[in-house]
């Protein structure tokens, strides 16, 4: 009897830690992030790394996050947004205007001279998001965190001062809008995913790119131009990003991870992933600098100018988004007062 109920015991045991593996087991996660660029690039190195760790570390170990950088899932950074629907992948980031019609009304940050900041106006297009986008343009997936770059600026084999300078440019541009603004500025826009763009000026296929700062450091944009044109306080144009994962993924949590992936995504995160990106353009600029590039500093006068060029876009835009059933005006006054209460 005795001999019975030691085996027993035993038997218990082994059964109980057996159901705690198995529990254990069944929630453990493993996530595939893809994105664009080089590991080694700002974006991925301190923004989206730094988030997968700590998302890592909140979960004590029970979420892992594979990294894939530069596409190796596949595809091209067109696809991305297909992907993380699909579930090819679980967590990607990539360009709202990289899938053009998807995300209109995401477009409103991307506008001439909308953003003060990358900080605030990535809190501001979050909070817009949350009021206009996860019910609509982002009810697909599970947004983590939506942010802006720092001021957009022009990288040009030749130098550019004023609009009439890119007359017959052959200019990459990242977006609809952006690429509609250089058009009727007299540039011929080149759209193309930002890694093919160093490819593209050393071939002559474009003179000129317009991207932010941090981004040339990777892509060695300062070596294959000579000027770059900075618009003083002012930011020429910014791009929406998309951090967001796979719907049935995030559902499929069990609820202590969810919480993990809640407490990692949001305002905050939104806001200091546009701060993250943006305190990178200093360092990138810097090897401009080095290097003797002509970095073209306008007046406030130039760029007044090139603002009352750029003045129609908001009203073309907000007509646009009229005609599509959004109300274009009322979109266009909530972006620009989020981004004016969070600008300090």
């Amino acid at each position: 009897m005795k001999l019975f109920k030691t085996a027993l015991r035993t038997a218990a045991a082994a059964a109980i830690l057996a159901g705690t593996a198995a529990t254990a087991y069944a929630q453990e996660v493993t996530l595939k992030m893809h994105q664009f660029l080089p590991a080694q690039a700002n974006v991925p190195r301190d923004v989206l790394d730094v988030w997968a760790d700590k998302v890592e570390a909140d979960s004590k170990g029970r979420i892992k996050i594979e990294r894939y950088p530069s596409m190796q899932l596949g595809g091209k950074p067109p696809e991305l947004i297909g992907q993380l629907e699909d579930g090819i992948a679980d967590i990607v980031w990539t360009v709202a205007g990289y899938t053009p019609g998807r995300f209109p009304q995401a477009e409103v940050f991307e506008l001439p001279f909308m953003m003060t900041n990358a900080e605030a106006t990535s809190r501001a297009y979050w909070e817009f998001a949350e009021a206009n986008m996860f019910s609509t343009d982002y009810k697909s997936f599970q947004p983590i965190a939506l942010w802006v770059h720092g001021p957009g600026l022009i990288h040009s084999k030749a130098a550019i001062t004023s609009p009439a300078d890119l007359n017959g440019v052959k200019l990459r541009a990242p977006t609809r809008v952006t690429n509609k603004m250089f058009t009727e500025l007299g540039a011929t826009p080149i759209g193309m995913p930002v890694p093919a763009v160093p490819e593209a000026l050393s071939k002559g296929v474009i003179d000129a790119t317009v991207i932010p700062w941090e981004v040339t450091a990777a892509l060695k944009v300062s070596e294959l131009v000579g000027n770059h044109t900075e618009f003083g306080n002012a930011s020429l144009y910014t791009t929406s990003f998309i951090f967001g994962m796979n719907k049935d993924k995030y559902d499929s949590l069990p609820d202590d991870l969810k919480a993990v992936i809640d407490a990692n995504s949001g305002a905050d995160v939104s806001a200091w992933a546009g701060k993250t990106m943006a305190a990178a353009d200093e360092p990138a600029r810097k090897i401009a600098v080095d290097r003797g590039n002509n970095i073209i500093q306008l007046s406030d006068a130039q760029v007044a100018e090139w603002k009352a060029a750029a003045a129609s876009q908001e009203a073309d835009w907000a007509k646009e988004m009229s005609g599509k059933g959004f109300d274009g005006q009322a979109l266009l006054d909530q972006a620009k007062g989020l981004i004016a209460k969070y600008t300090k």
